[in-house]
Order: structure tokens, then sequence, then C-alpha cells
């Protein structure tokens, strides 16, 4: 595994991140705690480090599976990332969504970062958690509804209590990370980056860049998409946000399909799977630092975090941004 440090900090991630939303269950369909559990403790003998995960993936669900699968580890040699506000226990901030937890009960949803409602949340994450600090505490969307100095001020009270250690944002642009430094230094945004989804490459990558932030991408293989597994016509399980969504529907992922037919000799070259490629492609991209890879069983866990074997040459990394340009 390749080991990459956050921002100007001291805290070193695993370039593959074990991303636990779909561990949680919540938006896809369902989760089996045992093998999220597994996938876990598999992911981490293969050298991933580092987990993802938030209070939202399944209203503390995929927090909780995270606590239990590394109490068996040193907790110095785990780096815990989490997030906070998003709440679906308190009706205040922007509403973003109407949805269900994993019983089946409707909820609704708010980005709220009130102070403290951010301390109360950091408190519920170190219990889910089962440990006494996180390592990475960030914000997961912008709330319109409070200053963002606020809320930065109660994360850098967080940290002097030592209940984190650094501070992170997720979806923000790069104007809203220059505010929350006014607070605390920032070492990361976490944002949505994958093959054909590259929107970030206009501002936030070059301002990440030049202040040395580093960018956690998530949804690398834009939700299963890149794999190579989903062809036009797919049936979802019940429950799975991806049904609805733009890059799902037939025109989109045929175009998707053709463009992994097309780097599919190289993967073949190097006796990889798609995803193994695209996960290796996207840690080479520049600014970008860590890709976060979510799995549901230990042997996706395993695949995953064996794309950091694939050594790309200057040609085939050339081969593919071509065609990924023309996309």
């Amino acid at each position: 595994m390749e080991y990459r440090t956050l921002g100007n900090s001291d805290l070193k991630v695993s370039a593959i991140t074990f991303g636990a939303w779909a561990a949680g269950g919540w938006m896809w369909g369902s989760t089996d705690r045992k093998e999220a559990v597994e996938a876990i403790k598999a992911s981490y003998e293969a050298g991933v480090t580092s987990i993802d995960t938030a209070p939202i993936y399944g209203q503390g669900t995929s927090e909780e599976i995270v606590g239990e699968a590394i109490k068996e580890f040193p907790r110095d040699q785990v780096q815990i990332l989490t997030k906070f506000g998003m709440r679906w226990d308190l009706e205040k901030g922007d509403f973003a969504m109407n949805s269900y937890d994993n019983e089946g009960n409707a909820i609704d949803i708010y980005k709220y970062a009130g102070k403290e409602s951010i301390i109360y949340e950091c408190e519920q994450s170190l219990k889910r958690l089962g440990t006494d600090y996180i390592d990475l505490y960030q914000i997961h969307w912008p709330d319109s509804t409070t200053p963002i100095v606020e809320t930065f001020e109660a994360v850098s009270r967080l940290i002097e209590q030592g209940k984190v250690r650094f501070a992170g944002v997720c979806n923000y642009t790069a104007s809203q990370m220059q505010q929350a430094e006014r607070s605390v230094p920032l070492v990361s945004n976490q944002i949505p980056f994958s093959m054909v989804n590259r929107g970030i490459e206009g501002e936030t990558v070059p301002y990440c860049i030049e202040h040395n932030k580093s960018i956690l991408a998530y949804s690398p293989l834009e939700r299963g998409l890149l794999t190579g597994k989903i062809h036009p016509g797919y049936e979802f399980k019940h429950g799975d946000h991806r049904a609805n969504l733009p890059h799902f529907q037939p025109e989109f992922v045929k175009k998707t399909n053709d463009l992994l037919d097309k780097i599919k000799p190289i993967a073949d070259r190097h006796d990889a799977s798609l995803g193994q490629l695209v996960l290796r492609w996207t840690i080479e991209r520049p600014g970008i630092t860590v890709a976060l890879a979510g799995a549901r069983n230990a042997e996706q866990a395993v695949q995953n975090a064996e794309a950091i074997y694939i050594k790309l040459s200057n040609e085939e990394l050339r081969t593919i941004d071509e065609l990924v340009n023309v996309f």
C-alpha cells in the first residue's frame, strides 16, 4: 500500500481508503453487518488503514460497523475519517432531502452545522466508533444557514480538546475553503471525482494544489458504474438510489461501457480488473491524494486494495487520459 500525507499535517492515510457509505446500507438497498465488518477487516489486512464514514450513512449504522471492525486493531495504526452536518433527528438548517431509514421509515434530512450541533454530533460519533478521538473531521455539505466561521470555530474547539486531530471539508468550493481557514487550518476537501465526472479540475483541484490541500476523491468508480458490471437495463435492488441517477440511465451507461472497452486492454495487460485500473488511474491524477472505494464484502475490499500494485507507464496514462478527455 502507498501512504500519503494529508495537506501540511502529519496525518498519513492509505491512498486507497475504505469508503463506508454502502456498508451503512442507507440508499444502497440493504446492508449485511457481518459482511461489512469482515470487509473492513480484510481491507486493513491488505494495507488499507484509513476508513471514511459518516453519521448519516445508515443513521449511525456505518459508524457502528466501523467501530466494531476496528476494535481489534491498534488505534494508532488506523485513521478514522468521519463527518458532521447532516441531521435526520433535527429540523434545522438547509433541507436536504426526504428519505427512508434502513427500516423503511420516512426521514427528513437537513444540512446543519451550528456550533452546538457539531459538539453533539462529535460526542455521538465517538460513542458509535468506540474511540476517544477522530483523525479527520469533515463537514459533510455546506450549510447556508450557519456562518462558516461559526462552524469551524466549533471544530477548532474540538481539536483543542483532543477529540479531533485535523479538520477537513466535503463538497466545498475554493471560496468556502478560504472562509473556513479563518478559523482552523484545513488539510483536505472530499469531493466527487471520476473518469466521467471531472468538474473539479476547473477550479478546486488547482486551488488545492496551490494551497497544499489534499483531495479525497469520492465515487471514483462512479458508484459502481466504472467497474464494467453495469449494463443498460440493469435492475437495482429496491431502495438503491442509483436507479434514478442520470449516470445510470441506458444511454450514459452505454457511453461509459464503450470507454471501458477501450481501456480494458490496459487492465488485461496488468492482469487487473477495470475497477482496479480506474482506482490506480484516479490516484495518479494531479491533486488527487486518495481514492475512496466502498466494498460490500471481503473479496471486493481486497480487490480494491490490490489496485495499488498496478504500475502504469507514462504512455499508458497518456492513452487513458486521451480517451477520457474525449468522453
